[in-house]
C-alpha cells in the first residue's frame, strides 16, 4: 500500500481518525500528493453529536500538519449546533453549505408503549412476511436475546453486533443483503454504510439516545423511495436506564446527554407530527399541518387542558424541603404509602392523595411533560431529583392553558365499570392505545358473555378475564382452548376453567361471518427465560423463602416479585401460602383477600393500595394479590 501511495496509483485513501493520529502515518502522508480531504461521518466533530469520538477534534491538526488542502465535511444528520460545531473546528468559516431537506416523506413515524412488546413485535413482522428489516437494541445481550426470540417464532433472523467475530458478522449480514434471512437484530454497529433499498420496516425495540441515532437509524429504512414503516417502542424506564449509564461521567458530559435524551423524550411523549418535530429539530421547517404519515397526524391523542394538574405538580414540589426524584412525586398525588413516602412522613402532607383518582403512570406523565415545556427541571449534580424552573414559578402564580397528551391507561389504572355506555367504552379503550384493532362487534358479545358468566359465578368481570385478554380474542379468534393460552394473561388454568364458553362462541362467530383467522401470534418463550422462571417455581414449590430465592438469582425483592406476578399472569398457579403465613398477620390477609373478591374493579395494585388506606403495605397487597388470582383467578 505504501509503494502504490507514494507512486501514485490510489486514488482514494480511507483512513479512521484513531489511525490519522499516528505518527508514521502523519510522516507517510506529507510524502504524498493528496488533492483534498473529505470527513466523513463529521457530526462525530461535535460534543452535541450523536457519535461523539474525541479523535475527529484532532483532524484540523493533523491535517495542518500533513499539509493544508480544501476540505469537505460530509453527514446526514446535524442539527444547525453540530453544523456550526463541523464548520469551526475545521477552520472553514467561510466554506459554502450544501443542504438537502431531511424530509423522508415515505417514512411512517409511530411511536408505541412498551408494552408486551415481544408479542406485538412478533405480530407485526409476521403480518409483514417477506419484507426486510432491521430491530435495533441498545445492548449486545438484548440483541441476542431478541434475534433468538424470532427464531424460536418462526422468523428468519440473525443479530449483528460488535462482540460476535469479523466472519460472523460478514456472514450475517451478507444473508440478510442476500435475503436469506428477513430480519438482523442489531447495535447500532450494523448499518453505516449499507446499502439495501429494500428495508422495508425499522423497529427500535430500545429508545434511541438521541435524535440524530434515531433520524440516522430509521433513514436506513425505504431507500428506494417505497415503504419504510418505523417503530419505536417507548417506555420512561428506558430513559431511566439511560440516565442511570451517565452518572460518573463528567458535569458538561451528563448535561449535553440529558438534553440529547430530553430531545428524545419529548419526540416519544408528544402529541404533534412526528415529522414537523425531526424536520424542526435539524432546523428545517414543515409547513403542512398535518403530513398524513405519522401516528400522531393519522391517528391523534386525546388532548386535555393540563394547567390545573401542572398547578398541583409544581405546588407539590415547592412545599417540600427536599428535592425527589418522578416516581417518589407520583406516590405522593396518588397516595400511595410506599416505605419512602412514610420515612420521610409524606403520607402526612396535604398533598398526599390529592391526585386521585389519577394513576401513577398519569402523574409520571404530567411531569415528564412540565420537564418538555422547562416549567421543571431534573438537577444535574443531585441526578434525577425534580425542581421548579423560574418559568414555572411564573406559570404556577399566573396559570395558563397546557395542551397535554392524555393519560392512555384508565384514570385508576385498572379495567373500566361493566357498566359503563358503548361510548365511554369506545372512548376508554382509544385511551389505552391498545383497542380499536380487533373486531367490534365480537368484543361487545365477549364482554356481554363475561358479564352474565361473572353475575353466574358471583364474581367480579375482570376476574374472568381481563380486557387485554378480550381484545386479543377479538383480533385472533381462538378456536379452541389451546389457542386461548395465546391470549394476554391466559394461562392454562384460566383457559380450562373460564374458557370453553368464549371458544364456543368465537368458533360459531367465525363459521357464521365467513372469517378467516389470522396466523397463530403466540409467543414462544426463549430457553434462558424459562430457565430462570423454572428456578422460581421450583425453589416456591420446596417452600424456599422469597428472601433466599431473590438471592439466589441475584435480584432486589422487587423484580423477584415482578417475576412471580407475570408467571402467574400466564395462568400458573403458585402457592405462596407458606411465606404469607410466616410474614403476614392472618386478618390483614383476609381482608386485602375480601377486597379483591367482593370491591375490586381490577387486580390493580394501585388501586388498592388507594382503596385500602395507608395500613397496608405495598409487598402485603402483591403477596395476596398473588395467592388470590392463583386460588380464584386462574
Amino acid at each position: 500500500m505504501r509503494a502504490d501511495l507514494i507512486a501514485g496509483k490510489t486514488k482514494i485513501l480511507y483512513v479512521a481518525p484513531e489511525s490519522l493520529t499516528k505518527e508514521e502515518n502523519v510522516t507517510l502522508l506529507r510524502d504524498v500528493k493528496i488533492s483534498f480531504y473529505a470527513v466523513d461521518e463529521a457530526h462525530c466533530i461535535s460534543e452535541w453529536g450523536h457519535d461523539f469520538r474525541p479523535e475527529y477534534r484532532r483532524i484540523r491538526a493533523l491535517v495542518d500538519e500533513i499539509g493544508r488542502l480544501p476540505i469537505i465535511a460530509l453527514t446526514a444528520t446535524a442539527t444547525p449546533k453540530v453544523q456550526s460545531d463541523i464548520l469551526k473546528n475545521l477552520g472553514i468559516q467561510d466554506a459554502a453549505v450544501f443542504k438537502s431537506s431531511f424530509n423522508r416523506p415515505n417514512l411512517y413515524y409511530e411511536v408505541r408503549d412498551k408494552v408486551d412488546v415481544e408479542k406485538d413485535m412478533i405480530r407485526y413482522i409476521k403480518q409483514n412476511p417477506g419484507k426486510s428489516g432491521i430491530v435495533y437494541c441498545l445492548s449486545r445481550k438484548k440483541v441476542e436475546e431478541i434475534a433468538q426470540l424470532l427464531c424460536i417464532n418462526g422468523i428468519k433472523a440473525r443479530p449483528y453486533h460488535a462482540g460476535l467475530d469479523a466472519k460472523t458478522r460478514a456472514e450475517n449480514q451478507d444473508a440478510f443483503l442476500t435475503e436469506e434471512i428477513n430480519v438482523i437484530v442489531a447495535t447500532i454497529a450494523f448499518g453505516m454504510g449499507i446499502d439495501k433499498p429494500d428495508v422495508r420496516f425499522v423497529i427500535h425495540y430500545d429508545i434511541p439516545k438521541s435524535i440524530e441515532s434515531y433520524y440516522q437509524e430509521t433513514g436506513r429504512a425505504g431507500r428506494d423511495g417505497l415503504e419504510g414503516h418505523c417503530i419505536d417502542y417507548y417506555s420512561y424506564k428506558d430513559i431511566q436506564k439511560l440516565e442511570k449509564f451517565m452518572q460518573g461521567k463528567p458535569v458538561a458530559e451528563q448535561e449535553i446527554s440529558r438534553q440529547l435524551l430530553g430531545e428524545v423524550v419529548a419526540y416519544a411523549e408528544s402529541n404533534q407530527c412526528r415529522r414537523k418535530l425531526l424536520l424542526n429539530y435539524f432546523g428545517e421547517d414543515y409547513p403542512a399541518d398535518n403530513c398524513g404519515s405519522c401516528d400522531n397526524c393519522v391517528h391523534p391523542k386525546p388532548l386535555f387542558d393540563g394547567r390545573e394538574q401542572m398547578s398541583l405538580v409544581i405546588s407539590l414540589i415547592e412545599a417540600l424541603p427536599e428535592h425527589f426524584k418522578i416516581e417518589h412525586l407520583a406516590n405522593i398525588l396518588v397516595g400511595n404509602p410506599t416505605a419512602m413516602v412514610k420515612s420521610y412522613r409524606h403520607d402526612e402532607l396535604p398533598f398526599f392523595g390529592k391526585g386521585k383518582p389519577r394513576s401513577e403512570k398519569f402523574w409520571c406523565t404530567v411531569i415528564h411533560q412540565g420537564l418538555i415545556l422547562h416549567l421543571l427541571e431534573k438537577e444535574i449534580e443531585s441526578y434525577g431529583l425534580i425542581g421548579v424552573t423560574a418559568k414555572g414559578r411564573e406559570f404556577l402564580s399566573s396559570p395558563y392553558e397546557l395542551k397535554m397528551v392524555e393519560d392512555r391507561v384508565f384514570a385508576g389504572g385498572g379495567e373500566p365499570d361493566e357498566e359503563e355506555d358503548e361510548e365511554a367504552a369506545a372512548a376508554n379503550a382509544a385511551l389505552k392505545g391498545g383497542g380499536g384493532a380487533g373486531d367490534p362487534v365480537l368484543l361487545s358479545m365477549l364482554k356481554d358473555l363475561r358479564k352474565d358468566m361473572a353475575r353466574k359465578l358471583k364474581l367480579q368481570p375482570w376476574i374472568l378475564f381481563g380486557d387485554p385478554a378480550l381484545d386479543d380474542m377479538s383480533i385472533l379468534y381462538p378456536i379452541t382452548v389451546e389457542e386461548l393460552k395465546g391470549c394476554q394473561g391466559v394461562g392454562e388454568g384460566k383457559a380450562r376453567k373460564f374458557g370453553p364458553e368464549f371458544v364456543s362462541l368465537i368458533k360459531k362467530y367465525v363459521e357464521e361471518n365467513e372469517i378467516t383467522r389470522p396466523d397463530d401470534f403466540i409467543v414462544k418463550s426463549s430457553p434462558s427465560k424459562s430457565a430462570n422462571k423454572i428456578f422460581i417455581i421450583q425453589s416456591i414449590d420446596k417452600c424456599m423463602s422469597l428472601e433466599d430465592i431473590a438471592e439466589a438469582k441475584n435480584l432486589e425483592m422487587d423484580e423477584l416479585m415482578s417475576e412471580i406476578e407475570a408467571i402467574v399472569a400466564t395462568g400458573t398457579s403458585l402457592n405462596l401460602n407458606y411465606y404469607i403465613r410466616e410474614n403476614l398477620d392472618e386478618d390483614i390477609v383476609e381482608e386485602i383477600y375480601d377486597y379483591f373478591r367482593e370491591e375490586a374493579a381490577s387486580d390493580s395494585v394501585a388501586d388498592a393500595i388507594a382503596a385500602l388506606g395507608p395500613d397496608y403495605d405495598e409487598m402485603e397487597i402483591r403477596l395476596v394479590r398473588i395467592k388470590f388470582l392463583c386460588e380464584i383467578a386462574s
